[in-house]
């Protein structure tokens, strides 16, 4: 591996993901605020579909299907954009380096779907829209912490791509034993609580949306229980002895 590689190349799925999102946000702005609902009710999850609703909300019967993917896409500001975008820079862009852009995009709507299957669980019939990648991205760092305490020291720098895909995947007895990832959990956990208590409205999304923890929490637990079905086998490392 080249030493001249950049220590802050991110994969071309995840770039690719994260323009497709800045895009769907710029050009929801861009619209007139009629027609900027009708696409949000449109691509949101929104559990009154499944009640009885689906015709009564944009995209109808078809929407029932696609907004368990589509949700994903959409957010409620700027703000809300850059959050989720620094968390799949840090999580996505580990997982996709490890199994490849293929099964990193198969791999994040697959936890997207679970976080809407436990938010509909928990909120059937219910009106308000759900919108964000946090259930994927939860998906995604669930998925990394299988595996990143492992990678050796500097699997960041140079040659970090090689590093995560060599590093073995730790089973979940592992991961649910190692002290650094049950502090990084338990804080997580803590602010997932936090804003789901908060419900603090976002910009651009209509009254009675909050954060929807439950979906995180589906994202997560899926990330952590089935990462092991996308992971590749991992590669033999050469040894490395310093010479360029």
């Amino acid at each position: 591996m080249s030493q001249n590689e950049p220590i802050f190349n991110v994969p071309r799925s995840v770039l690719a993901l994260m323009v497709l999102m800045i895009a769907v946000h710029a050009i929801r702005i861009s619209l007139p605020d009629e027609t900027d609902i009708t696409v949000l009710l449109l691509l949101a999850f929104i559990p009154s579909r499944y009640a009885g609703e689906a015709m009564l909300l944009p995209g109808g019967y078809l929407a029932c299907i696609t907004s368990f993917v589509t949700y994903t896409i959409v957010h409620g500001g700027w703000l809300h954009l850059a959050v989720n975008l620094l968390w799949m820079l840090a999580f996505g862009s580990a997982v996709a380096r490890r199994i490849g852009g293929q099964r990193f995009l198969i791999f994040s709507a697959c936890a997207g779907v679970a976080g809407a299957l436990v938010h509909l669980m928990l909120h059937f019939g219910e009106q308000a829209p759900m919108i964000g990648a946090s259930a994927a991205i939860s998906g995604q760092m669930a998925g990394a912490l299988r595996f990143v305490f492992r990678a050796r020291p500097g699997a960041y720098g140079p040659g970090m791509g090689r590093d995560l895909a060599a590093a073995p995947l730790a089973t979940l007895g592992e991961t649910l034993s190692d002290p650094r990832i049950l502090l990084f959990l338990a804080i997580w956990l803590l602010l997932n609580g936090a804003f789901g208590l908060s419900a603090l409205p976002m910009a651009g999304v209509p009254s009675g949306s909050g954060v929807a923890w439950e979906a995180h929490i589906g994202g997560f637990l899926f990330g952590l229980f089935f990462f092991g079905y996308f992971d590749r086998p991992a590669e033999p490392m050469p040894e490395r002895d310093g010479t360029a």
